[in-house]
Formats: C-alpha cells, sequence, structure tokens
C-alpha cells in the first residue's frame, strides 16, 4: 500500500500497480498496437506501390505510426481517464499525484516519453524500467514528468455504501435541485461515505466538509437545519439515486412480462414496487354460476385503510 496527498491535504490509502503486471498491461497493449499497425500498413502498401511517390509513401507511413503507437494512447487515456485495452483488462488506472483523474496533457507526456524515452530503441537499457524499479511508486520517467502513477482499482472490491434521507429532511430532499451536480463530484461523494471507516478521523471531517461545500455549491436549497456532512451528502446521493432510479423505470417500464409493439395501454400505470391493494370480490347474481345471497360476505371493506375483518365464512382483508 502506498499514500496519496489529495489538494485537501487528505491521505489516501492506494495500492501501486508493480512491474510485472505493468509490463503485461503494456505487452497487452503492443500486441494490439502491431495488429492494427500491421492492417494499417498492409492496406496502405497496395496505394502505395501503384499510385504514391516515395515522398508521399514515407509520410503516410509515419503518419500511421504516430497514430498508432502515440495516438493509441493518449486518446485512450484521455477518454477513459486512465486506462489502456491493457489496464483495463488488469484492473489499472493511471492517476494524477492527488489520486485525481489525468488530463490529455498527463496522457500526451506520458506517451511521448514512453516512445522517445523510457522504452526507445536507440538507448542500450531501458531507462524506464531502471527508473521504475529505484523509485518506490514503480514511476517511469514518463510518470515523473508528467506527476502521475499507476495504481490497481481491483485490489478491494467496494461495497455500495448505504444511503438515506432522514424523515425530517424528506421535503427538503425532494425540492433539491441537482442538474448541476457532476458524475464526478457525485462519485467522489459516494466514494468517500464508502471508505468513511477506513479514514482517521481528522481525514474524515477535513474531506467530508470539503465535499459537502463542494456539493452545496452546485445545489439548492441549503438544508432546513444544520446537518453533519456526511449526513448532508447521503441525503443528497440518495435523492440522486431516487430520481435516477425514477429516471429509468419511466424510460423502461415492464408491462407484466408483454410488450406490444406499439407499447402500453391508455392509462396503464407502472406496478407499485409494494404490491397492488387487494380488490374485493364481485359474485355474479346471474347465470350457473351465481353465488346464493347467503354465501356472499356481506362485510367486505371497500377501502384498504379500513380495520382487518374476519366474517364467520373465513373471509379476511390482507
Amino acid at each position: 500500500m502506498s499514500q496519496l496527498v489529495t489538494g485537501e491535504a487528505v491521505v489516501l490509502q492506494v495500492r501501486i500497480a508493480r512491474m510485472p503486471t505493468r509490463a503485461l498491461a503494456c505487452a497487452i497493449d503492443v500486441v494490439i498496437q502491431g495488429i492494427v499497425l500491421t492492417v494499417l500498413l498492409t492496406t496502405l502498401l497496395g496505394f502505395m506501390m501503384t499510385q504514391a511517390s516515395d515522398a508521399l509513401a514515407g509520410a503516410l507511413v509515419f503518419v500511421v505510426l504516430v497514430i498508432v503507437l502515440i495516438g493509441y494512447r493518449v486518446v485512450m487515456e484521455t477518454l477513459t481517464r486512465g486506462r489502456t485495452l491493457g489496464k483495463m483488462m488488469l484492473g489499472l488506472k493511471v492517476v494524477r499525484d492527488d489520486g485525481s483523474s489525468i488530463r490529455f496533457r498527463h496522457a500526451l507526456v506520458r506517451s511521448l516519453l514512453w516512445l522517445f524515452v523510457d522504452f526507445a530503441p536507440w538507448f542500450a537499457a531501458s531507462p524506464g524500467i531502471v527508473a521504475s524499479l529505484m523509485n518506490k511508486q514503480g514511476k517511469r520517467i514518463g510518470d515523473i514528468l508528467a506527476g502521475t502513477v499507476v495504481i490497481r482499482e481491483r485490489h478491494q472490491p467496494m461495497a455500495s455504501p448505504p444511503l438515506f434521507v432522514p424523515g425530517h429532511l424528506v421535503q427538503w430532499a425532494q425540492s433539491l435541485e441537482l442538474s448541476r451536480l457532476s458524475d464526478e463530484l457525485a462519485n467522489t461523494s459516494r466514494e468517500y461515505l464508502a471508505r468513511y471507516t477506513e479514514l482517521e478521523p481528522g481525514a474524515r471531517v477535513a474531506l467530508g466538509d470539503a465535499l459537502a461545500f463542494r456539493v452545496g455549491g452546485v445545489t439548492a436549497p441549503a438544508p432546513p437545519m444544520a446537518i453533519p456532512s456526511p449526513a448532508f451528502l447521503s441525503a443528497v446521493l440518495a435523492e440522486r439515486r431516487r430520481r435516477e432510479l425514477a429516471r429509468l423505470a419511466t424510460q423502461r417500464p415492464t408491462y407484466g412480462g408483454y410488450t406490444g409493439l406499439f407499447g402500453p395501454p391508455n392509462g396503464y400505470a407502472p406496478p407499485s414496487p409494494y404490491g397492488a391493494p387487494p380488490q374485493p370480490a364481485v359474485f355474479p347474481q346471474q347465470g350457473p354460476f351465481a353465488v346464493p345471497p347467503q354465501d356472499v360476505p356481506q362485510n367486505l371493506p371497500q377501502d384498504p385503510s379500513q380495520t382487518t375483518t374476519v366474517n364467520p365464512g373465513g373471509w379476511h382483508w390482507v
């Protein structure tokens, strides 16, 4: 385990990815790059031999090499916030020294130095391997200059924290404006609540107050009374989850196992998660299946909120 210090001066415990795991992830990426490079060069070969001049052929080969060798890593790590395909398979992620997600500039610096310095063919020994073995956080030269570190994400599965809204704050939570609450800030708050018991007492207060200040700045209105930071974050995230589940239920309703070509009939309402209230029995008064009047229960309640009634015939309201 190693420690990363966030911008709020909070120490986070993380597990650093070591050389064997990183080497395997790098090998996976190199194989993928080799396959893509082979396909592209084979495709261009016929064109270059028939129509392209030597200068154009050299320019095309250079562009393809740059796109595959550098562009692949830059684009993947930028879009996925620190992951390539190889890192995804092994549960690795590149983060900044303070534990936050990397940006385009970090991915570009790492990729350029990976190709031209750390594992460049013109060096007798790979400087990246030497630097990684000598650094306690396993950083290669590209990580040192970019201010990044590679960590393992799968070392400890994180359970989703129990989110709740105190009863006296339900109305306030339902009135919250959450459109400006970003997914990144919400996920950070959720991770804080999940690791709340693992943090030092001082770190709990400092990080909780910092997150509550940021969340309070993008939500409104403020709580009607002073509440602790963890309770405030839990209430906001619980209400956000409730709205998301309601939105998904509206977009993807279930119709008792049957979905017609033209959707549900008019007036259809999704079933309640608590089940439908029982309906009074209806007995035919005429025909071969009519029930004699003396066998029909006379005290069936018409409102589910009425008191339970049991008649001599054994009918009861559940």
